[in-house]
């Protein structure tokens, strides 16, 4: 029988699309904040919404990589934690799939229902419903009230991962990150 080796981290993609998804969504987030310091219609705020756009359509691509990812390869083995934390963080991470699938698809259909140009530069998207202002103003608002509980959701998901590192003492956290800021 021949022996398996255990994988103690995260495939190395797996931990770059990690960490540049963290980036995407502090650019995301940063943007559509600073955004509203800028007056209607200025040039910096239609910077800011339009690269808001690019980084969460680039959230939309690499979430399905990850996604990919997660099919052709297994996750490390953890040890075996309380079924209760292991139904959490199962929930936890479809609701962050979820997030990275959802708001960018109601961005898109909240755009199109305003009758408003995709914001990406060059690239037009085709509009995939009619133009519709009061659909379009619930799209917005389940568009911010997603975006919004994405906040809570990354912020569980980073104290989780302090909670199994400092409080539990386990490996999970260690699992991705990179090797060369943990040996």
């Amino acid at each position: 029988m021949p022996h398996e080796t255990v994988v103690q981290r995260y495939a190395k993609m797996s931990i770059i699309l990690h960490w540049l998804m963290l980036a995407l969504f502090v650019g995301v987030y940063a943007c559509i904040e600073i955004k509203g310091f800028f007056p209607r219609g200025g040039a910096l705020r239609s910077f800011f919404l339009g690269t808001h756009a690019v980084f969460g359509m680039a959230i939309f691509a690499l979430v399905w990589v990850r996604l990919l990812g997660r099919l052709k390869a297994s996750p490390p083995i953890l040890p075996k934690p309380p079924v209760w934390q292991t139904l959490l963080a199962h929930m936890a991470h479809l609701a962050l799939y979820g997030l990275m699938i959802a708001t960018p698809l109601l961005a898109w259909l909240m755009l199109s229902a305003a009758g408003k140009p995709i914001p990406y530069y060059d690239f037009m998207l085709p509009s995939p419903i009619a133009l519709d202002p009061d659909m379009a103003r619930q799209l917005k608002n389940w568009h911010e009230w997603v975006g919004n509980a994405g906040y809570w959701l990354i912020g569980l998901h980073a104290c989780a991962g302090l909670f199994h590192h400092y409080w539990v003492g386990d490996n999970t956290m260690v699992r991705m990150i990179p090797k060369r800021f943990h040996p």
